[in-house]
């Protein structure tokens, strides 16, 4: 398939500027085969019962955009993107800056340019990692919402592991009160963790998109929840970076592994896929997108985007702070 296979026409007012509360409160787009039918998130409970298991990706986002200045007073806008060391970074530069430009965060904490080769940046900080992010660092959302997010909200309410440097968004509609009502029906609740980086959000620019190579991610898997994920009769993924990290674990029947590692896993159709999950919530994702390929090679393109064109009719939210789907297979 082609790149412009995956295109579809947004109305500007229909992405998202700010979420909804309470969280559970968004609109939910269920796709069950051939049919679809209108609710809220909360009702995702009802769904549920004993022998599914829900799984969720429980990476936590970084303050990874901070903004500073140069010597002579230029501004810069960096987007962190891998660790290399404790003070040194891979990042993503807005603004003019060339191997050696110092940048200036305050009189006490700056950073070097050491490497800006072929539009790649690295950075070198005087000050550890977590300084910098603590004093300077931003919710690094997307440049499609205008308006400043609390560092809270575009966090998921179980996110425990640092590292990420966008959002698992369709986790981002759960409160702790529907996941206790979730497990009241008797389901189980399980947790992977994929740090989202470059790999996740940056563009296909080919137009064959299997020539597209996606920067590997972290993913890791603990004996314990392979174990739940493996028992359930029915496992539902919590966003398109968990079930990449239940795809990079699988084996060839189907069985979670324990592990971890890096995955440039690149979903797209036509791929069989190998967990044996039976649903997959997700948010309305951005066109041409490596995610909304991977929605279209679960569930088919034709299938998806008869149903984008739905929810763009119907008004629903779209992207990080948007609406969700509960898709059945």
């Amino acid at each position: 398939m082609k790149l412009h296979d995956f295109d579809y026409s947004l109305p500007k007012e229909l992405i998202a500027q700010v979420p909804v509360e309470p969280r559970s409160s968004s609109r939910l787009l269920v796709l069950n085969g051939s049919k679809i039918e209108h609710g809220k998130f909360y009702e995702l409970a009802d769904y549920l019962r004993e022998g599914y298991v829900l799984v969720l990706n429980d990476s936590k986002v970084i303050p990874a955009r901070i903004r500073g200045k140069k010597k002579n007073g230029g501004r810069i806008e960096l987007l962190l993107v891998l660790e290399l060391s404790e003070r040194k970074w891979k990042c993503l530069v807005k603004g003019k800056v060339r191997s050696g430009t110092e940048i200036i965060f305050d009189d006490d904490l700056r950073g070097v340019i050491t490497d800006a080769a072929n539009g790649k940046f690295e950075i070198e900080f005087n000050a550890s990692t977590e300084e910098i992010l603590e004093k300077h660092g931003e919710p690094p959302t997307p440049p499609y919402i205008k308006r400043k997010a609390e560092r809270e909200r575009y966090q998921t309410v179980y996110a425990r592991n640092p590292g990420s440097i966008a959002a698992p968004t369709a986790g981002l509609h759960f409160t702790k009160e529907l996941l206790k009502e979730i497990e009241s029906k008797g389901a189980r609740i399980a947790y992977v963790t994929l740090h989202i980086g470059l790999g996740t959000f940056a563009p296909v620019k080919v137009e064959n998109i299997a020539q597209h190579k996606p920067e590997p991610e972290y993913f890791e898997i603990d004996e314990k929840n392979a174990e739940i994920i493996n028992e359930g009769e029915t496992v539902i993924a919590v966003g398109t970076t968990t079930l990449k990290a239940l795809e990079s674990a699988a084996d060839e029947e189907g069985r979670i592994s324990a592990t971890s590692g890096w995955s440039d896993l690149f979903i797209f159709p036509p791929y069989k896929f190998r967990s044996n999950t039976s649903a997959l919530v997700t948010n309305f994702h951005l066109p041409k997108s490596t995610l909304l390929m991977l929605v279209c090679a679960y569930a088919g393109r034709e299938k998806i985007l008869n149903a984008y064109e739905l929810a763009i009719k119907e008004k629903y939210r779209f992207y990080s702070f948007g609406d969700a789907m509960f898709i059945m297979r």
